[in-house]
This record gives structure tokens, C-alpha cells and sequence, in this order.
């Protein structure tokens, strides 16, 4: 990780995302998907965001991008380079200053040759010479750049996806789960690739439900629960039995790995029609008291990283 400056390139400060829907009877309702979301960003550094499959994690995506549908609506405030990121501001940087490598390769145009796809994106009139450059560094043969995507590999598919983002000028990269499914040497060709972008100075947000791969490569693991982020530790927390951890969701996932105690926890997590009264994991929580399910933890700082817990 490069040396941080003062201000953080991503910010997001309790961001809340609802979705108006029509039940019978056209009778409305709402479904909270995300509550009081906070996550800071810094030039150099990968923030994870961790969670189960149903969590919302792709939607903060979609939340800092601009591309919810118009049934979402948005609560709280989103600051990109120390400004307000408003809906035009995210038109205008979406795919420039905020680039998203997708999930699926199938992002790639089909009809499109590989080389003129990272040409594509970037401004310098060198930019042949710059994209061999890339995919040279990336271990991609020069041959690479007349296929299409149909004739790549997945992992010379997910390097051309990250040569996109390299060659990009593009200061802030999302990574949506990019690695299911992948053997071991695809995925951990992929976290290296990740690593590559945040040392060329890019701010990553690495979203993925594979604790592990979080903790191998991320400076700051942003713990994500039903739509809530319930920690946000630096990545060295994630050792040991797990007890520099301040949630208890986050020791039990931690305790889970099958390299730990391989403790099985619960993953059940529900969306309600409306905003949560109590602690969000208090059903599962073995230090649930009253008071977790009268009052909703705020979040405050212990031990460096940020809680909402009130036992932590």
C-alpha cells in the first residue's frame, strides 16, 4: 500500500438504500436492503467488503456507480474526492475516475478484439505501446490482443478485464466478486492482479464473500451484515483465535475457515419492509441482551476499528 493522503478518495457516510414495491391489492411496500452503511476509501488501498451471498454487497456497488433502479431509494451521503457525489457527478465518472471490474467475463464485447477493447480506454495517443505494455506486466502473450473474447481462457479473460481498469485513469476500481469459482491458482492469480492495481496507486473496493482472499490481500475488511456494516477492522485483526476482532459476527465468521476452528455459523440474513429497531445480528449473537433488541448499536471507535456493538 502506497502512503495515504490526508483526505480519503471514497467515503460513504451512513448510506441507507430502500426499494418501493407493490404487494396485493397494489397495497405499497418498502424493503431496507442497506442501513447506515459508512466505508472510507484511501488512494493505494483495498477495502473488502464482506458478507454472504444476499447481503447487498453488489448494490453498495451499484449505490456508488449511479445504476439502481429507479424504485431504489437513497439515504445518506456519498463524497468522492472530498465531494459530494451526486447523480450527475456519477454519469460523468462512471467508467472514467469509477471503474468497475464485473463479476462475470461476459462483460467483455464479444464483437470486439481484446487489444482495441483496453485501447479503447485510455486517452494517451500512445496507447497501443501502453496497452502491450499491460499486458505484458499482466503475463499476457502479444498474441492476446488479436483474439476475441471467445477464444480467451477465463483467467486471460479476468486479466484483460484487469488491463481495462490498469490502463484506465480511473482512480477508484470496484471489484465485484471476482473470484467464485475459480480453482485455487485462477483465484489466487486474481487477488494478485487486485493487488497490482492498488500498488499503481488505485483505490479498491474488493467486494466478496471469501473471508480468506479478504484478508490476504486487503488493508481494512469492512464486515457487511443484512445491508449493515458491522465492523470495519484493519485486515491484521483477521488472526490468531480471532479475539483482536470486535463483533462477535465477525470472530464467528473469522472461527469458520476451515484453517480455524472451522465453527459453523449462521448465515441466515432477512430484509424487512422497514428499518431495523435492534441489532441486526442479535438472534444469532451469543451476548444478546434487552437492550440489542430495543435499541440499534450505533457506531463508534474501539481499539482502532469502527463496531456496532454494544459489548464490544
Amino acid at each position: 500500500m502506497i502512503e495515504q493522503k490526508h483526505h480519503p478518495l471514497m467515503e460513504v457516510r451512513q448510506l441507507s438504500l430502500s426499494f418501493l414495491q407493490y404487494g396485493k391489492g397494489l397495497r405499497e411496500m418498502r424493503t431496507q436492503a442497506i442501513t447506515n452503511f459508512d466505508m472510507t476509501i484511501h488512494r493505494g488501498e483495498i477495502v473488502a467488503v464482506v458478507g454472504a451471498s444476499g447481503s447487498g454487497k453488489s448494490l453498495l456497488a451499484n449505490a456508488i456507480l449511479g445504476i439502481l433502479p429507479k424504485n431504489a431509494e437513497l439515504g445518506g451521503k456519498l463524497y468522492f474526492e472530498s465531494e459530494e457525489l451526486t447523480a450527475e457527478k456519477q454519469i460523468r465518472l462512471r467508467g472514467k475516475d469509477i471503474f468497475l471490474i464485473p463479476q462475470s467475463v461476459n462483460a467483455l464485447d464479444p464483437l470486439m478484439k481484446t487489444g482495441k477493447q483496453v485501447e479503447v480506454v485510455i486517452k494517451n495517443k500512445n496507447r497501443k505501446s501502453i496497452r502491450r505494455n499491460i499486458f505484458e506486466s499482466l503475463g499476457l502473450p502479444p498474441k492476446t490482443e488479436n483474439l476475441y473474447p471467445f477464444e480467451l481462457s477465463g483467467g486471460m479473460a479476468r486479466r484483460v478485464l484487469v488491463s481495462m481498469a490498469m490502463a484506465s485513469e480511473a482512480k477508484l476500481i470496484i471489484a465485484d466478486e471476482p473470484t467464485p469459482g475459480l480453482d485455487s491458482e485462477a483465484r489466487n492469480e486474481t487477488l494478485t492482479l487486485i493487488k497490482h492495481l492498488s500498488n499503481s496507486g488505485k483505490g479498491v473496493m474488493f467486494i466478496t464473500h471469501d473471508l480468506d482472499a479478504a484478508q490476504s490481500i486487503a488493508d481494512k475488511v469492512a464486515v457487511f451484515y443484512a445491508g449493515q456494516t458491522l465492523e470495519v477492522a484493519d485486515a491484521k485483526d483477521f488472526s490468531g483465535n480471532g479475539k483482536s476482532l470486535r463483533h462477535p459476527y465477525s470472530r464467528a465468521l473469522w472461527n469458520a475457515l476451515p484453517q480455524n476452528s472451522f465453527l459453523p455459523t449462521s448465515e441466515v440474513q432477512q430484509f424487512t419492509g422497514q428499518s431495523p429497531t435492534g441489532c441486526l445480528y442479535r438472534s444469532h449473537c451469543p451476548l444478546s441482551t434487552d437492550l440489542c433488541a430495543q435499541q440499534q448499536p450505533e457506531a463508534r471507535m474501539v481499539d482502532g476499528g469502527m463496531v456496532r456493538c454494544f459489548h464490544a
